[in-house]
């Protein structure tokens, strides 16, 4: 069976309620609803995503698949992770991560900004 590429990544953030595609450091493609970013796509053979509401909880991944998701540079102390495509995370469990993110996102914007379908 084919394992996910970035493409599929893409595809599968781009359609949830209210995302958008961005480009906000050159080359470095992420997936937002509204204005916030929730999910980092970079080179496509990888996808940063929000684990948890702190380091902590975002730990507990980083702990099972060793190697495979580690803490994201800058904005890991707040629960975001790398995960490597491809690896030993199953792809069902990274499009669980995109999602979680998603609503951890969505979560945090105003009731008035959010996705109708995000209620």
């Amino acid at each position: 069976m084919a394992r996910l590429t970035g493409g599929d990544v893409l595809e599968y953030c781009l359609g949830k309620p209210g995302t958008w595609q961005d480009e906000p450091w050159e080359g470095d493609v992420v997936a937002k609803v509204g204005d916030k970013i929730f999910a980092f796509l970079g080179s496509g053979d990888a996808v940063g995503v929000k684990c948890g509401a702190n380091r902590e909880e975002a730990d507990e991944l980083v702990d099972t698949y060793p190697g495979d998701v580690t803490k994201s540079a800058y904005i890991g102390r707040s629960g975001w992770n790398t995960v490597r495509l491809g690896g030993s995370v199953p792809d069902e469990e990274i499009l669980e991560l995109i999602d979680t993110s998603y609503q951890l996102i969505v979560a945090k914007l105003p009731k008035s900004r959010r996705p109708p379908v995000a209620e």
